[in-house]
């Protein structure tokens, strides 16, 4: 497993409720998407990096800095399903990448060394299906609900991801750290092409995360915890404060 071959895809669509044209808003004097890439590109196990997107504009931006970006289809209604076409194009077919890894398109101060970390949950793990990241946090930031909580097992398998703060605290201990999902994903290529034939069900249609169809159907999701910070934007808003923890943090 440790030759396996590792392809990092970021998915970037322009339509959102929160923030329209997102991957392309300026953070001091970069584009978001641009800052992901160049972040990302610097991960020791990704063989090659490609942008997957929806959108002319976003395409034709990427393509100012690399020839590694993709039009893909408007219908996909998540990222996982974006990356699985990309799998499926002509360019790919031949090149047996053993574990794709989806880079989230929002986070413009991303380490790559946690790109490195996700995939390592596959390569140590023959068991694990697919690997991601928590980060411990204290209840302030769980209350979020944009911040995604997760329940590990002992044998360091995803029990639940929720919006709602879990474990729930019934004795009030504020020394209890919650683990916060960093939403990044390593699949076995085989596993992701499982996962996109699977039907949206109950648990995902509530808590509006895509996940949970996945453990509804006995995927095996193994969590490995990071000590490096993420800064996710959401709303425009989120630029100002990432730029601020960003600075802080250096």
């Amino acid at each position: 497993m440790q030759n396996v071959k590792v392809l990092g895809v970021i998915p970037a669509r322009y339509a959102s409720t929160r923030f329209p044209g997102k991957p392309l808003a300026d953070i001091a004097g970069k584009s978001m998407i641009r800052r992901v890439y160049e972040r990302a590109a610097k991960s020791e196990r990704i063989c090659r990096l490609v942008v997957a997107t929806d959108d002319s504009r976003i395409y034709d931006h990427v393509k100012s800095f690399t020839d590694d970006v993709y039009m893909t289809s408007s219908d996909h209604s998540n990222g996982t399903e974006r990356i699985a076409e990309i799998l499926a194009k002509e360019d790919f077919a031949n090149d047996n990448y053993g574990i794709v890894v989806n880079i989230q398109g929002d986070e413009p101060f991303i380490d790559y060394r946690q790109i490195d970390e996700a995939v390592s949950v596959l390569v140590n793990c023959e068991d694990a299906e697919v690997g991601t990241l928590v980060k411990k946090e204290n209840l302030k930031v769980a209350e979020n609900a944009n911040k995604v909580k997760v329940v590990v097992g002992n044998d360091g398998k995803a029990l639940y991801f929720s919006r709602s703060v879990i474990p729930f605290n019934m004795e009030k201990d504020d020394s209890v750290m919650y683990n916060i999902h960093v939403g990044m994903y390593a699949y076995r290529t085989d596993v992701l092409k499982k996962i996109v034939e699977m039907r949206k069900g109950r648990l995902e249609s509530l808590e509006r995360l895509e996940q949970l169809r996945w453990l509804e159907n006995g995927i095996k999701i193994y969590v490995k915890e990071t000590n490096m910070s993420s800064y996710g934007v959401d709303v425009p808003e989120d630029i100002d404060e990432c730029l601020k923890i960003y600075k802080e943090n250096l």
